[in-house]
């Protein structure tokens, strides 16, 4: 069995490769280390991959590379690449959005036609929802973004979707809530939390602190990716959640109790296009792939914060 990982150096994708890696399956890497945040934290997520014969590492962007042949001898895609961030998304920006996650998605799943793949896994997201009109939030349910981030999101959605009924690649589709744990991205909030209470420096919270999020623990999101790979109904989207809901300030409020002390908080303006609250309905991943989230915010959080001492990110 042999697996292709889009962004593969990311938060998820190393996390993924390990798994797999771990579960005898050769993993082929690809990805372009952009600038979005260090590349060499990037690379340092797949110190391990990269000790292991098994895993093939190419640099190199979805857009320009020959397709065919990176996807060439391989049962499964599990495709991770993508611009993250809500914030960014706006203004002149939005190009680089549609190229990483629109059209590199088009061009693969235009290759993936000519395969014979088990199952192509694509890596989508809560926002897809924006606003949502109820909660918790089923697949079913209205996908209107508030984010240029996640009209892309949707868009790579839908391509899919096209490409299923059209095509028959075998696609499947995971809407990731929030995910965290060891290795998050420097930009995301729980990273950004941790390094500046353990440089006893004041967080910054976007808004009042009242925004609720479903939050999930990074081997739990991997579980549910593998078992897409594995027995996801192709043409199907599956909401994968933690179940961990909380508001921001009741995550600043833990964290304080982890670390011994209340941190120092600063609010900044709200963001534009940042969903006031989310909360899956997990019903769907729960029959189709056997998923069962098992890691608890304050368990997730104190491994988050372990690691984040480990890799000296921030100044002790």
């Amino acid at each position: 069995m042999k697996a292709l990982v889009t962004g593969t150096a990311g938060f998820i994708g190393s996390h993924l490769a390990e798994r797999l890696l771990a579960d005898g399956v050769e993993v082929r890497g690809v990805d372009r280390l952009s600038d979005y945040y260090d590349p060499a934290i990037k690379r340092e997520n797949l110190a391990g991959p990269l000790e292991d014969s098994r895993f093939e590492l190419i640099e190199g962007d979805l857009v320009e590379l020959d397709l065919d042949s990176l996807l060439d001898g391989c049962d499964l895609v599990y495709h991770l690449a993508a611009q993250p961030g809500v914030r960014v998304s706006w203004g002149d920006e939005f190009g680089v959005y549609l190229r990483d996650n629109v059209l590199a998605t088009q061009r693969l799943l235009e290759a993936a036609r000519e395969t014979s793949l088990e199952r192509f896994v694509l890596s989508s997201s809560s926002s897809v929802y924006g606003d949502a009109e109820s909660f918790p939030t089923a697949e079913t349910d209205r996908r209107s973004p508030v984010s240029p981030y996640g009209v892309t999101k949707l868009a790579a959605e839908q391509l899919a979707e096209m490409y299923f009924k059209g095509f028959g690649v075998p696609t499947v589709t995971l809407r990731y809530f929030t995910i965290f744990g060891p290795r998050q991205r420097p930009d995301m909030a729980f990273s950004r939390f941790i390094a500046a209470a353990l440089s006893d420096r004041p967080i910054e919270v976007y808004g009042d602190g009242g925004q609720e999020r479903d939050y999930t623990y990074v081997a739990d999101a991997v579980e549910a990716t593998v078992a897409a790979g594995a027995k996801g109904a192709p043409g199907a989207a599956y909401n994968v959640a933690g179940g961990n809901r909380a508001t921001v300030a009741e995550v600043i409020e833990q964290l304080g109790k982890l670390l011994g002390a209340p941190p120092t908080v600063e609010n900044a303006p709200v963001v534009v296009g940042d969903a006031r609250k989310t909360g899956a309905d997990i019903a769907r991943a729960r029959e189709g792939l056997d998923y069962s989230p098992q890691v608890s915010l304050a368990d997730g959080l104190a491994m988050q914060i372990e690691s984040a001492r480990e890799r000296a990110d921030v100044v002790h």
